[in-house]
């Protein structure tokens, strides 16, 4: 007697596959782009490279997502047409760390130097004239903007190959994405400078809608709705991958903010407490207000956006965030998300294999460290 395939088993192996794939297409992609950039200037590879870097050290998680929307979908096992695509949204990933690196003036991502600070040490290093911080500004910008460049055309030659009405669905979901998280970003430097709101829940509602259209919509919704677009999915499709996608990316971001302010450095890549030196006014931040007195609230608003606060002031924010029962609402709201994703993955008209690939990637999503 045949043992039916466990459908979490044969979904790992199928990422697996994908995955390398994805990478194949990467390294080729990274090989051709130096050489065609190496003809124009010697000096010219070193921005290609340092995309390629900062794309290799990723968990792909939106290519990942876009992959098995497009299987959820019906699509075609390993199609080269969603591999071209999830390198997409790759490139679109780091030309957005990039430039809110930039944003927040990040001097690390991904435990190595930002992209900025890597080009300001290599103007300090070669002894250039002029202004080395200015330089490295100046050349992540440029190469953020390449990443965009690159991650439109990986698009354009991924959707080239499938059917007029497929690209275009899936072409109005990236359109909307990329637009998404311009404004998110906007709205995120917006808040840390405008005047906080008086009232708890306008505060709350501020940053829920940062952390919807800068993070939860592009990380998970999009991803898994533009691969399924391309595979043909019709309009109740769709909405049926946002009802399970859109908690996950709520909580993805959630559960970032909290490893903003409690993570290790030695897992995150980051310094500890970075999110409240940068002055992020995230949803962990806003709650506080709902349980701590208005002194602390006052001390934690003067606090947020010093890049000079102590450890001791660090853990002085930590202590309230925990103090204010801020943490553990926040991690209540990440259950309550988490439950509704899972009913709503139970409910989606798909093989079981594509669901197991979605369940494990939106549970490593909200169940991480880093």
């Amino acid at each position: 007697m045949t043992e039916t395939p466990d459908p979490a088993t044969t979904a790992g192996a199928e990422d697996a596959q994908f995955s390398r794939a994805l990478n194949d297409l990467l390294a080729e992609f990274f090989a051709t782009e130096r050489d065609r950039v190496s003809r124009i200037s010697p000096d010219a590879p070193r921005v290609v490279e340092s995309i390629e870097r900062l794309t290799a050290g990723g968990k792909r998680l939106r290519a990942r997502l876009s992959y098995w929307g497009w299987r959820a979908a019906g699509g075609e096992a390993l199609s080269p047409a969603i591999v071209r695509a999830a390198a997409s949204l790759e490139l679109f990933q780091s030309a957005a760390l990039i430039h809110d690196d930039i944003l927040d003036r990040s001097d690390t991502r991904r435990g190595q130097p930002s992209v900025h600070r890597e080009f300001e040490r290599f103007h300090t290093r070669s002894g250039w004239r002029d202004d080395a911080a200015h330089f490295g500004t100046s050349a992540a910008v440029l190469i953020g903007d390449m990443s965009l460049s690159f991650a439109e055309q990986l698009f354009a030659q991924a959707s080239a190959t499938l059917p007029r009405e497929h690209e275009r669905a899936g072409r109005a979901i990236f359109d909307t994405m990329r637009t998404e998280v311009m404004v998110g970003q906007y709205l995120d430097v917006h808040a840390e400078v405008a005047p906080t709101p008086k009232d708890p829940e306008e505060q709350l509602a501020r940053a829920m809608a940062v952390l919807r259209y800068k993070s939860a919509k592009y990380s998970v919704e999009h991803p898994v709705r533009i691969g399924a677009a391309l595979a043909g999915a019709d309009e109740e499709f769709l909405a049926h991958c946002s009802a399970f996608a859109l908690p996950v990316g709520e909580a993805f971001q959630l559960r970032d903010d909290v490893l903003g302010v409690f993570g290790d450095p030695e897992t995150t890549g980051k310094p500890a407490g970075d999110d409240i030196r940068e002055g992020k006014r995230t949803a962990l931040v806003a709650l506080c207000a709902r349980g701590a007195s208005a002194e602390d609230i006052d001390w934690l608003d003067s606090a947020l956006g010093r890049s000079d606060l102590t450890e001791d002031e660090i853990q002085r924010a930590r202590t309230l965030m925990e103090d204010s029962g801020a943490l553990g609402h926040t991690e209540d709201l990440i259950g309550e998300l988490v439950a509704t994703a899972d009913h709503q993955l139970a409910t989606l008209p798909a093989d079981e294999t594509a669901r197991a690939g979605l369940h494990a990637l939106a549970d490593a999503a909200v169940r991480r460290s880093r």
